[in-house]
């Protein structure tokens, strides 16, 4: 993967990282005074939740600036892994997020208190269509990019739309039922969806920073590719990790032992730019070139 191509995705990546934390920003107002002046605890919790978007987002926006660093002395293998950090964050707020509604939820529901204002019920309807729009958006980037973290911040937001239509169902509960309660019932189920996407964010980005190797699929491709170059005989170990929106590949090639070193040095050069032209992630590709020998040779 070329520098150029990097810093393209990195680029796309923050502006989106950034335009989420413009739009979380500004909700976060509208739900907090609408939730204070509405008497909606579970708008009060949406609007805690959108604060944690707009952290989320910095830490997104923050990552993926890091992760596009160049290697230098202090890193040698470079900064990939300020991606994945990114993403877990994200889903660690999220956890605590979903466990202080919890506990406010659940102090809410045995204190009496007044119902919601109707009004409540229409600016949580925005903020589920706003938000459900930017999610769209966020994760068809973060996949195009292939960045976790801005797949990760993508289902904050749509961890906060789906906060915000329990908020707003339970709203039209609480105002047709006339138990103030339901509202906080609402909020409950919020933090419950609310840490299960946490969850799914943060296992993934623990993975990659452990170095779990890509799909089995990935790797096929690029064994298939690698064989498939002339002067190939076999592959025979092949390694693969992610590290931010780069991929490095570790291979053993066994080619013809009769090759002279630099007719062996040009053969490897050849499976290396095969297999960053499947590939685009790839950053870096090492080849360890070896003797081809046949299982006759080998007994």
């Amino acid at each position: 993967m070329t520098a150029d191509g990097l810093s393209q995705r990195v680029a796309r990546g923050t502006r989106m990282a950034k335009l989420g934390l413009l739009v979380n920003a500004v909700l976060a107002i509208v739900k907090l005074l609408a939730g204070i002046f509405g008497n909606s605890y579970a708008l009060i919790a949406d609007a805690i939740e959108s604060s944690g978007d707009v952290l989320s987002s910095i830490f997104v926006w923050r990552g993926l600036r890091v992760s596009a660093r160049s290697a230098d002395e202090r890193y040698p293998f470079g900064y990939g892994k300020a991606e994945p950090m990114a993403a877990a964050a994200v889903g660690l707020m999220l956890v605590v997020a979903a466990t202080f509604i919890t506990f406010e939820s659940i102090r809410e529901i045995r204190m009496p208190h007044h119902l919601p204002a109707p009004f409540t019920l229409i600016v949580l309807l925005a903020v589920v269509v706003v938000k459900e729009t930017l999610f769209r958006s966020v994760f068809a980037v973060g996949t195009a990019v292939a960045s976790g973290a801005v797949r990760a911040d993508a289902w904050h937001h749509r961890s906060d739309a789906i906060t915000s239509a329990a908020a707003a169902i339970g709203i039209s509960v609480a105002l047709w039922t006339k138990i103030p309660q339901a509202d906080d019932w609402a909020a409950l189920v919020a933090a419950l969806v609310i840490a299960i996407n946490g969850v799914l964010i943060l296992r993934p980005a623990m993975e990659d920073l452990m170095d779990r190797a890509p799909d089995p699929q990935v790797l096929e491709r690029i064994s298939a590719t690698a064989t498939a170059v002339p002067g190939v005989l076999a592959i025979e170990k092949l390694r693969a990790r992610r590290a931010g929106l780069s991929l490095y590949v570790d291979l053993h090639v066994q080619a013809d032992p009769e090759l002279s070193l630099q007719d062996a040095h040009a053969l490897s050069g050849r499976v290396k730019s095969a297999i960053r032209g499947l590939e685009p992630t790839v950053d870096g590709v090492l080849v360890h070139m070896e003797p081809f020998v046949t299982p006759v040779d080998a007994g």
